[in-house]
């Protein structure tokens, strides 16, 4: 029978996506058949799984720590915002719907079967399945009918870790009161603990452990310090784009506005990992910086809504002095469609039926279409002559004059634009910066060395990195027992 184990936080951003990445690559490491699941994720940085359609980017992460193919069923539903309290609901890589909030309510028991059946899909084969929760089980106001804690796992019987992120503060009262207000049926469910996030002498926290233990008779399985080598893995979610500090001074700058509906924003981590660049994520009510050299207009879960807040920000003349001052600029899926002169939406797939005018950088126009592209992709740079992948996640069709200059060749289309001057680019296709052979032309572009840093293996070195940690920290028994007596 295959073992499984769940990680649940006391709260969100805990990091338990690292801790499964770590689990997931230190279990792969000692030769175990290891998957990442997570019944439901929340977030606009999606994937493309290798059997086709859309699960959150850090399952895909945890899949690469697996070092298995990532699969549609690791995460069944996703949530993808589009507003304040509405969201389009992925079940099992296709688009299901799109619901408001306290809608999604009364629609997740609906969803319980296609989790558990994806878990099912998972499990098969396996060695062991550490899955992944969502927010905390102590909002128990959410309990009923509840697929992502304690719900699936009363459901599919699997024993729960409960992580504390120290570093927030108030971690003692956090893992005392979620004990407190669980149903005793679901408080039994849980195992022991992990403390995250630790700085310092780890043995002041001893008391702590006490405390904890004396209030809930719980183990604790380890306490985590902060994890260095986390800095360099893919970041899961857009609350990471509050905490990004300003990037260290380099030769080249590059300028990020940070849209409402921001998405797939880890396409910006390989530029980020380049020690020549100054990565700055431009906050609303902030001036998009003169003295950036490039302008990246990110991808956008609702172009439109993006789009008139952009404009509102004043983004947008900031944006047009920038090129007249000779500065370049690359839109990115949702940010392409913006950079165009008109941007469609007849069906009302974003909101009700709109026509907007666009940024006017590329002379093209986007309409929305009901039918979504979602796919993995090989392509051609036609800027830079160099093989590119990634994916291709998004809603339009894209036209114009500039199209005729496509930026790239995917899967043998021409896809996305160049202005006339070549200033202006567009694409889309997510992943072109992870290309090292493309990052190393665009920085050569920029007159810098251009030497070539090898993204994919930095993150594979992050993941064993990780593991390592863990494995010194973590309760030596507890891990022999989950994971196998390391000989």
């Amino acid at each position: 029978m295959t073992k499984a184990i769940m990680l649940q936080g006391t709260g969100s951003d805990v990091g338990k996506t690292v801790l499964v990445a770590g689990l997931c690559r230190l279990a792969a490491n000692r030769g175990l058949k290891v998957r990442p699941f997570k019944p439901q994720n929340m977030s606009n940085n999606a994937a493309v799984a290798e059997d086709g359609g859309e699960i959150g980017r850090a399952q895909w992460l945890q899949s690469l720590a697996a070092r298995v193919p990532a699969s549609v069923h690791m995460n069944p539903v996703l949530l993808k915002p589009q507003s304040e309290n509405g969201s389009q609901i992925i079940v099992q890589g296709k688009v299901w719907g799109q619901a408001k909030a306290r809608d999604y309510q009364g629609l997740k028991p609906q969803l319980l079967g296609a989790v558990l059946d994806s878990f099912a899909t998972v499990s098969a084969g396996a060695d062991l399945i550490v899955v992944e929760g969502a927010g905390s089980p102590g909002e128990i106001n959410l309990r009923a009918g509840d697929i992502a804690n304690m719900g699936f796992a009363t459901r599919a019987n699997v024993p729960v870790v409960l992580v504390g992120d120290i570093d927030r503060g108030g971690v003692i009262a956090s893992l005392v009161g979620t004990h407190a207000i669980l149903a005793e049926e679901d408080r039994r469910m849980i195992a022991g603990y992990i403390i995250n996030k630790f700085r310092g002498d780890v043995s002041l926290f001893d008391d702590g452990i006490r405390s904890v233990g004396d209030f809930t008779g719980w183990p604790c399985f380890g306490v985590v310090p902060w994890l260095k080598a986390a800095g360099r893995l893919p970041a899961e979610d857009s609350v990471v784009l509050e905490r990004l500090a300003k990037g260290a001074s380099g030769a080249l700058k590059i300028a990020v506005p940070v849209l409402s509906r921001i998405a797939n924003f880890d396409d910006l981590d390989p530029l980020r990992a380049e020690p020549d660049v100054e990565l700055v994520f431009v906050r609303a009510g902030e001036v998009l910086p003169a003295d950036a050299a490039l302008i990246v207009l990110p991808g956008s879960k609702s172009t439109i809504s993006d789009l008139l807040d952009f404009r509102a920000q004043g983004w947008d003349r900031d944006l047009a002095a920038h090129v007249r001052r000779g500065g370049r600029v690359i839109g990115i899926c949702g940010g392409y469609q913006m950079l165009g002169r008109l941007v469609r939406d007849p069906f009302g797939i974003e909101g009700p039926a709109s026509e907007v005018q666009g940024l006017g950088l590329l002379d093209i126009e986007t309409e929305m279409t009901p039918e979504k592209t979602v796919r993995n992709s090989g392509a051609w740079s036609s800027e830079h002559n160099v093989a590119l992948s990634g994916y291709e996640i998004h809603l339009g069709v894209t036209r114009g004059p500039d199209c005729e200059r496509p930026s790239s060749v995917i899967d043998g289309r021409a896809d996305g634009a160049i202005s006339a001057d070549g200033r202006v680019m567009g694409t889309y296709l997510h992943g072109l910066f992870g290309s090292d052979a493309y990052r190393a032309g665009l920085l050569r572009s920029f007159g810098l060395s251009g030497e070539r840093m090898n993204y994919r293996e930095s993150v594979d070195r992050a993941l064993d990195d990780v593991a390592a940690e863990l494995e010194a920290v973590l309760d030596k028994r507890w891990l022999d027992d989950l994971l196998g007596s390391r000989a």
